[in-house]
């Protein structure tokens, strides 16, 4: 047997996912298992953002204002690429409940390396493109210049951020999230400790007050270091699934594969993406408390919806390795029952926030002004929330059935259609003000909710696949013969 390595042995302790444990037996345990991790996870890299929050109100509004604005372009480079991440998840999980795993392999080195151009391509247009992209946002010169700082240190640690989701996704595909939560949780800690040096300076070591920028280089330090432990557990093969350099090399045929499933995916978080920073022109009219109230109710969402996007995640990888192995019942079934789950979870969540908004918006900022406005967000939005849980869940079945431009389509149609013209004319048309922008949350989730588990229950997706043949999806013998090939050191 080789040597692994380090971290290989700091990984033998962890049970390895048996192959057939999500297409077999009961359905609650393996999905709970996929679930709960990725909550731990979800929420570990939410801590980032709350961390930098947390942080930057306590050093100004301005700053945490700032911070709101770089938001919705930071999830817009992310969400460029997240279609390739979701491409290499379902992928690898169909392959794997195909019971193919040296396809599997190949299919993760083969994102891995169409990842690593996408991010490299997406942080140079972010370096570049930043100030023209927030000159049309109304916000201070102050403002501004906080986040555009703020933008460009992330554009360019995006690759190195691109890494561990890229890690997370294929783990995940292989039916392993205990590993990617693990590999967090330490960056996490780190993160949290660089934060409070980087934003206010600690000048017995030498360390100016960075204020914003200090934030996003603590961010991007910190899942760097993430990406180099993911990159060694993958290269290694310590949890299961391997990466072999000579599988990265681009095989064509293979990249389109990638493309048909990923560009939906991209394209849906690139309409979120895009949505958010058009409700941002909206909500950039008020104060610039309102805007960092806005700011602070979304990152509160980010940990709220935790456990609605972890079993969304649980059914992408349920359903793709299920649909793999011929089970398209039992992918159903997984589905009702994930959408069951985070409706109930949700709707106890929203009574919680409800009560509790108003110290809840107050962990992150001391403004009179942002409070108010923050608990008033979130108690026009909190009656919903159940709702999100059932979108989520039936998304991410037709995620994981391949049918990623259904999930795309109606995501898009619900904020495009319902979301953004509600905002605008509730708080201009209407006169409502800032509640017309919040009660446009409130019907885009309920309309969403009814359109994906109507389409849901249609059943089409029954009949999709990501795989297919790669003779029929035109990859080359490369491709093909790779299941048949010996494993290699």
């Amino acid at each position: 047997m080789s040597d692994r390595g380090p971290i290989g042995r700091l990984a033998t302790n962890i049970p390895i996912p048996e192959p057939g444990t999500l297409t077999q037996g009961g359905i609650i345990r393996p999905l709970v298992a996929l679930s709960v991790p990725i909550v731990v996870t979800n929420l570990l890299h939410s801590a980032y953002t709350l961390a930098d929050t947390f942080w930057l109100g306590r050093y100004s509004t301005d700053a945490l204002a700032s911070v709101t604005l770089a938001f919705p372009l930071v999830f817009l480079l992310i969400s460029l690429g997240f279609g390739v991440s979701v491409a290499g998840s379902v992928l690898v999980a169909q392959y794997i409940g195909g019971d193919k795993p040296r396809m599997a392999e190949f299919a993760a080195a083969q994102t891995v390396g169409f990842a690593v151009a996408v991010s490299v391509a997406l942080g140079l247009t972010g370096l570049l493109a930043v100030e023209q992209l927030l000159s049309v946002v109304t916000a201070t010169a102050a403002v501004r210049t906080g986040a555009i700082g703020y933008l460009e240190v992330i554009s360019a640690g995006l690759p190195l951020m691109f890494g561990f989701f890229m890690f997370t996704a294929l783990m995940r595909g292989f039916g392993d999230t205990v590993t990617p939560m693990l590999v967090q949780f330490g960056t996490v800690v780190l993160n949290i400790l660089l934060d409070p040096f980087l934003i206010f300076g600690a000048p017995w070591a030498g360390i100016p007050a960075m204020g914003v920028e200090g934030a996003a280089v603590a961010t991007v330090v910190s899942r760097g270091l993430a990406f180099a432990v993911g990159a060694g557990i993958l290269l290694t093969g310590a949890r299961g699934l391997r990466i072999r350099p000579s599988d990265v090399l681009p095989e064509l045929g293979f990249y389109r594969r990638i493309v048909r499933i990923g560009v939906p995916a991209s394209v849906e978080g690139t309409g979120r993406a895009v949505s958010l920073n058009v409700l941002l022109l909206i909500v950039g009219l008020y104060s610039t408390a309102v805007v960092a109230a806005f700011g602070v109710g979304v990152r509160v969402f980010s940990v709220i919806f935790l456990p609605a996007i972890a079993l969304a995640r649980g059914v992408e990888t349920m359903v793709g390795q299920n649909i793999g192995a011929g089970e398209p019942d039992r992918a159903r079934a997984t589905a009702d029952l994930a959408a069951r789950g985070s409706l109930v979870i949700l709707v106890l969540a929203a009574l919680v926030v409800y009560w509790f908004a108003a110290p809840i918006i107050a962990l992150f900022s001391a403004e009179p002004q942002v409070i108010t406005e923050g608990a008033h967000f979130l108690r026009v939005v909190a009656p919903s929330f159940g709702l999100i849980g059932v979108m989520r869940s039936y998304s991410g079945a037709f995620r994981g059935a391949g049918q990623t431009a259904v999930a795309a389509a109606i995501s898009i149609s619900i904020l495009w259609g319902v979301r953004l013209p509600t905002a605008w004319i509730g708080s201009q048309s209407l006169g409502l003000g800032t509640t017309g922008i919040w009660a446009a949350f409130l019907l885009s989730n309920a309309v969403g909710a009814l359109v994906t588990a109507g389409w849901f229950g249609r059943g089409r997706w029954r009949l999709a696949t990501a795989t297919g043949s790669d003779r029929t999806e035109g990859a080359t013998e490369t491709a093909q013969s790779v299941e048949e090939s010996p494993a290699t050191d």
